[in-house]
């Protein structure tokens, strides 16, 4: 009995270490996460001709004006049993501060939320990955998101294709982005206001 209650303190002890050492977070943004990708934009002459084009295959999204590229993105797009809808769609709704009204992940923030393609799909903050990740949105960096949100309206043009003219030129130059090795910050981080105040400085959390 000794034996087995030292044995469960050694166990507790080894498991307190290691959720204490996981909430070890960074106090910036680790090279090749999207909390460090800070695209270039440029300002459209004429905001109606504005409109957004997301390669699937490519991970990429690109802002234009006519054939010229205001803004690049990576972008995690839906997976292949949830895919992000395919075709010519329209910016329907922008929600700067939108949490997540379904199970599960209810009240999960998604931060500069612009809805594409009926109320369920749109395109918002979230960790990027390299690979098809989401269940059918697009997600988008902090500072990528905040100013895609400044470039469109409501009634702006998406489209969604396999694959967009820009991914081997302005596509091919953007670097690949993931936030798999980044912790998750604490829900009550994630389901509290400071987030979206966060969120406004381009940072969030500790990244």
């Amino acid at each position: 009995m000794k034996n087995l209650s030292k044995i469960l303190a050694a166990t507790a002890l080894a498991i307190g270490a290691s959720v204490l050492s996981s909430c070890n977070t960074p106090s910036s943004a680790p090279s090749g996460s999207a909390f460090s990708f800070d695209p270039p934009v440029t300002q459209p002459s004429n905001r109606s001709a504005v409109r957004v084009a997301i390669s699937t295959s490519a991970q990429k999204m690109y802002i234009v004006e006519g054939d010229k590229v205001l803004l690049a993105s990576p972008v995690g797009v839906g997976k292949a049993a949830t895919p992000t809808p395919k075709g010519t769609h329209r910016i329907t709704s922008k929600t700067k501060f939108r949490r997540r009204q379904s199970q599960p992940g209810r009240g999960y923030p998604m931060t500069y939320w612009m809805s594409f393609y009926s109320p369920a799909y749109g395109m918002h903050w979230g960790f990027i990955k390299p690979y098809p990740c989401t269940a059918g949105c697009v997600r988008m960096p902090l500072n990528t998101a905040r100013k895609a949100f400044d470039l469109v309206k409501v009634g702006t043009k998406v489209n969604v294709a396999t694959s967009q003219p820009w991914d081997s030129t302005v596509g091919a130059s953007l670097p690949s982005l993931d936030d798999s090795p980044l912790p998750n910050p604490p829900a009550s981080y994630m389901q509290s206001s400071k987030v979206f105040q966060d969120a406004e400085k381009g940072k969030m959390w500790n990244f």
